[in-house]
């Protein structure tokens, strides 16, 4: 797994970046036995309010490197959104720690974020193969 962080502000590093970000935060790791991916997202999560804190800054990282990208403010605040609903889920005890298994708000940001590279930025699509 390759993960060599680009640093520039064009719509490429920016995207190489979110995509590494979305990996560690939502499949970093395979559950043993389950063979279910989870990340930093989940695992920071059982640690009660601060996990949660951290899972919410971590996520507006995203909301952050999209509005760099020139995104609208309507997709920055449906990004938004969904790191709010997995943070104020999250956080109730025990319900919360299955809902972050389940609810991917990093993962849907990045479709977000993919969707507007397509329209705005053809020239920094990544291809997946």
């Amino acid at each position: 797994m390759e993960m060599d962080l680009p640093l520039g502000s064009d719509p490429v590093s920016i995207t190489r970046r979110v995509e590494i970000v979305e990996r560690v935060l939502e499949n970093a790791f395979t559950i043993p036995g389950l063979r279910r991916k989870v990340g930093l997202d989940a695992v920071v999560g059982l640690v009660p309010v601060a996990g949660d804190v951290i899972s919410a800054v971590l996520g507006m990282y995203l909301v952050w490197e999209g509005r760099n990208l020139g995104m609208s403010k309507w997709q920055l605040a449906r990004m938004s959104a969904n790191v709010g609903v997995d943070t104020l889920l999250g956080a109730i005890p025990l319900v919360g720690d299955a809902f972050d298994f389940l609810f991917r708000s990093n993962t849907r940001n990045l479709k977000i974020i993919r969707k507007h590279i397509a329209k705005n930025h053809p020239h920094a699509q990544v291809i997946e193969g």
